[in-house]
């Protein structure tokens, strides 16, 4: 998205509405029981004897923070006992030997993510412990030829916890920011000065970390575009090589952590689109690309590469450079994609321990995609990470005929191509500027699952 494109304020409320993000195809609401341990072996299985095996991407969950962040969705265990990591750390590399089993050799981990929780709630000993336990059991390629990233606290951070990482292979380095402004980190409960966070871009870049991509939330309780902005400036002078900005959807009833946050703090809708609106503006201004949906790269970066060459793909962390690898998840709720499948692990501690004391992966459920999914899945993708369908690949691929297979979806199409969405050629959809905000939108009308959910499922809004 273009500094000069036109930011429609009334286009954008027009789509607002809850949607998937579209990690995957179908969506985790569709995942069952039916696909257990068994499923999932045989998977890895038909995964190695693919006349050209994929490599391996890696995803290990590390649940633990010591507070806990009041708008945050994501699975994590509260906890200030270190003794508890010590025990998840015997256990994951139970799991560890168990995967590494499952695969050949011969495939090597080109791509490595570990999550929270918060990661470096670990201590620089049990971090070494982890990264020597996965190359043990996985072939790793070498650093010219992979992506490694962790998600860092500031404010959970050893002196030399950054070196330590680096040495350990890791190249890049996601931080948790949100917003800077002190009446906001108090009311979502995560008090971190600029000034720390200053400090850990510093540390970052002096251990030589290739990238590093800050997070950030717009959405929160008392942010004004005024305060927002101020933020923008922090950001700006760390310059961080890609930017995450997220929109933060407030579901208590969901999420019950967020029930300490009152509604009558959050912005209003008007405000909200305002500070999103100069959030694009000024980040395409200072020279970074427009990623997608909600991400953002300088150009050197390998995010803005991979969208260029188009081997961008989207996964359970968000957009991702290595697109043909199969993701290996590890510990407690993590969600892995081998073959064509989907698996996710058990989401409480106590039932993951029971599983592998037993000898067993920890799968509990997951979902095995039809041919019907698999296509969809492209086309999906295609909106996602490169913001235009080809037709004629995925006809060949697919042994299908586009227009003809997806006449009802063309169609439904129409009232976004006469907003400006997007472009219908006889050979292509291109997804115009002012689209790129709206990309899980223009997916929805190729969801053939939405709205079929056996439970009440609450998306997160599209702006």
């Amino acid at each position: 998205m273009a500094a000069t494109t036109p930011f429609d304020a009334a286009l954008y409320r027009k789509y607002d509405m809850p949607g998937p993000r579209y990690t995957s195809y179908p969506t985790a609401p569709h995942f069952t029981p039916d696909f257990d341990e068994a499923a999932y072996r045989a998977e890895a299985q038909a995964s190695n004897e693919r006349l050209i095996p994929r490599s391996l991407s890696l995803y290990a969950h590390i649940p633990f923070c010591e507070s806990l962040c009041y708008y945050c969705a994501c699975s994590k265990i509260i906890t200030r006992r270190s003794d508890k990591a010590a025990v998840y750390l015997d256990y994951l590399e139970r799991e560890l030997a168990l995967q590494g089993a499952l695969f050949d050799p011969d495939r090597l981990v080109t791509q490595l993510h570990l999550g929270g929780g918060t990661p470096t709630y670990l201590s620089d000993a049990q971090l070494r412990r982890l990264m020597h336990a996965i190359s043990r059991h996985f072939p790793v390629a070498p650093e010219r030829a992979r992506e490694f990233s962790v998600e860092v606290d500031p404010r959970a951070l050893g002196p030399e916890t950054l070196s330590v990482l680096r040495e350990l292979g890791m190249n890049r380095v996601s931080l948790g920011v949100q917003d800077v402004d002190p009446l906001v980190q108090r009311a979502i409960n995560r008090i971190q000065p600029a000034e720390q966070v200053e400090e850990t871009v510093r540390q970052s870049r002096e251990a030589g970390f290739h990238s590093i991509n800050l997070d950030l939330i717009y959405g929160l309780p008392h942010q004004t575009l005024a305060g927002f902005d101020a933020t923008l400036d922090a950001v700006l002078r760390w310059r961080p090589e890609r930017l995450s900005i997220y929109n933060y959807a407030h579901l208590p009833s969901r999420v019950k952590a967020q029930k300490l946050i009152r509604a009558e703090d959050l912005p209003p809708p008007a405000e909200k689109l305002e500070i999103l609106q100069h959030t694009v503006e000024r980040l395409t201004e200072a020279g970074y690309r427009f990623i997608g949906m909600d991400h953002f790269a300088l150009p050197h970066d390998g995010l803005s590469q991979a969208m260029e060459n188009g081997s961008l793909q989207r996964n359970f962390q968000g957009y991702s450079t290595h697109s043909e690898c199969d993701l290996v998840a590890l510990g407690v709720t993590g969600i892995g994609m081998v073959g064509d499948s989907y698996s996710q692990n058990c989401v409480h501690l106590n039932s993951y321990y029971r599983a592998l004391d037993a000898g067993r992966l920890p799968v509990v459920r997951g979902y095995r995609l039809n041919a019907d999914d698999q296509l969809r899945r492209a086309v999906i993708e295609a909106i996602m990470c490169r913001s235009s369908i080809a037709y004629e690949p995925i006809e060949v691929d697919f042994d299908i005929d586009f227009r003809r297979y997806f006449h009802r979806e063309l169609v439904m199409l129409g009232p976004m191509e006469a907003d400006g969405l997007l472009r219908r050629y006889p050979d292509r959809i291109e997804i115009l500027p002012v689209g790129r905000l709206l990309l899980r939108n223009i997916a929805m009308i190729f969801d053939a699952y939405l709205g079929r959910e056996q439970a009440v499922v609450q998306y997160s809004r599209t702006v």
